[in-house]
């Protein structure tokens, strides 16, 4: 049963008890609502949260460890035949996993029929050719052990999935029985209610720290499986980046120093332009300009945060790259080369990060308290000296917060730096030169023609995992430079 069907029916019975249960309590105080503890939609609500939330809690816990259930059980079938040298065979459950997503994709799409799919015999070249028709990135022609583990693997889930929806049917409808069968007038509904409620609003607080728990996991468990191919010394101190598709990464050069070069190369170009621009508007819209102009001028500033980063990277690609090719290349003084380089990629991310320097800035400059303005103007400092000497020394915490945040914001951007700056890895100090940036190996390194069981396909979460190192720290360092300036004044 599809999950979203699954979902209606759940809240389709909750929805019955709500009304079952107001029916109950109403009946129970002889229709008068004033003999009741509680409000009758109490009574109802509670009989409705004793149905959803344990059917859904069960539901989400369901679809979290089946496939860790499943996946063990189908690894345990895998000869170790199937496991090549360089491998390992959680690697080679990762092409289960997508093998079986594929065969089903397949399915849905006809591009295979159910009976060709349940097939262990099936022919494996026609296997490999409808998993591609069907949009499947296939990266090695399937073989038979990852087939047959597909399908135990499809078969174990269609049978988990059928269990789930019955099991989370019957926790719904005993919840509802359950709910009406404490349904009286001297309950206390309303008191359970919002206990449960304040519970659920927990849980949904938590959902961002478990989501930030499974990122990282899921980024140090391949990581560590790259570092089992792949020489620790060799990735973060090697100078080369060379992918080799033709292997298992035998004659690959993983080395991220050239990438994390071109990474903080474009990152500080970008913060050369965003961080003056960006403050002195700030400045402006705080100090000097009139009500009536900040509130015009100031959101059509914030027009460019919400510009999409493809149109600033085909922004960069069609006219910041060519413009500067005229005056920098061979027409002009013979420094650039192409269009796609650090200046353009620099420049333009500069301009998206504007908005974002310039609208955190001006809230902080507000913060500081208008007394230590009205003081400076006292002593017959002039406005130019006031903010010169008093307000930015009291809002620099926060103003250097704020860049660090841009930083952080720059270090992570991906398609300027894809359309803008090239995908050249190199160490170079020429800023007219192409390079490429940690995020754009990424992007290329997971879509690309190599197998995922290589390290040319598992560096990327290594690269990941650096990044979140990096851009983490970074925040961390933002966030307690801002926190410390805004206990200082409140």
């Amino acid at each position: 049963m599809p999950l979203l069907w699954l979902t209606l029916i759940v809240l389709a019975i909750a929805g019955a008890g709500y009304v079952l249960g107001r029916s109950r309590a109403l009946a129970s105080a002889g229709g008068d609502s004033r003999h009741l503890h509680s409000l009758p939609s109490y009574y109802g609500a509670n009989v409705a949260l004793k149905s959803v939330v344990p059917a859904i809690g069960v539901m989400i816990l369901w679809l979290l460890l089946q496939p860790l259930y499943v996946g063990s059980q189908v690894s345990g079938t895998i000869p170790d035949s199937a496991v090549a040298e360089g491998s390992s065979r959680s690697l080679v459950m990762a092409e289960v996993r997508r093998t079986a997503d594929g065969l089903k994709n397949a399915v849905a799409l006809g591009e295979m029929t159910t009976e060709f799919a349940t097939d262990p015999d099936a022919d494996l070249a026609e296997v490999t050719q409808s998993l591609k028709d069907a949009g499947q990135i296939v990266t090695a022609d399937v073989t038979q052990d990852i087939l047959r583990g597909a399908q135990k693997y499809r078969a174990m889930n269609a049978t988990g999935y059928f269990v789930m929806s019955g099991l989370v049917i019957l926790i719904a409808l005993a919840g509802v029985f359950f709910g009406l069968r404490e349904t009286q007038k001297e309950f206390r509904a309303r008191n359970v209610v919002e206990a449960g409620l304040k519970a659920i609003l927990i849980g949904a607080a938590s959902i961002a720290i478990l989501t930030t728990v499974g990122i990282v996991l899921s980024l140090v468990f391949n990581t560590l499986e790259f570092f089992r191919l792949y020489p620790f010394m060799d990735f973060f101190f090697g100078t080369k980046w060379a992918p080799s598709f033709s292997g298992r990464g035998g004659a690959s050069d993983l080395g991220i120093l050239p990438l994390l070069w071109g990474t903080f190369y474009i990152s500080i170009v970008a913060l050369t332009v965003a961080v003056p621009i960006g403050l002195f508007a700030a400045i402006y819209l705080s100090e000097y300009a009139s009500p009536r102009l900040r509130a015009v001028a100031k959101p059509l500033l914030e027009v460019l945060a919400g510009i999409p980063t493809i149109v600033y990277g085909l922004f960069a690609l069609l006219t910041v790259g060519p413009l500067l090719v005229k005056f920098f290349g061979d027409d002009g003084l013979g420094w650039m080369q192409s269009g796609t380089a650090v200046m353009t990629a620099g420049l333009v991310m500069g301009v998206m990060l504007i908005p974002f320097v310039s609208s955190l800035s001006d809230d902080i400059i507000n913060a500081v308290p208008q007394a230590m303005r009205d003081g400076s103007y006292g002593l017959g400092a002039t406005q130019s000296e006031t903010i010169r000497q008093v307000v930015l020394p009291a809002a620099l915490p926060g103003i250097v917060g704020a860049i660090l945040l841009a930083a952080s914001r720059a270090i992570g951007e991906t398609m300027i730096v894809v359309l803008g700056a090239g995908a050249a890895a190199r160490l170079s100090m020429n800023p007219f030169d192409a390079m490429t940036t940690v995020t754009a190996k990424i992007v290329s390194q997971l879509t690309g023609d190599a197998d995922f069981a290589s390290p040319e396909a598992l560096v990327a979460f290594a690269l990941g995992m650096t990044l979140f190192v990096l851009t983490l720290g970074l925040n961390v360092l933002a966030l307690y430079i801002v926190r410390k300036y805004r206990e200082q004044y409140e």
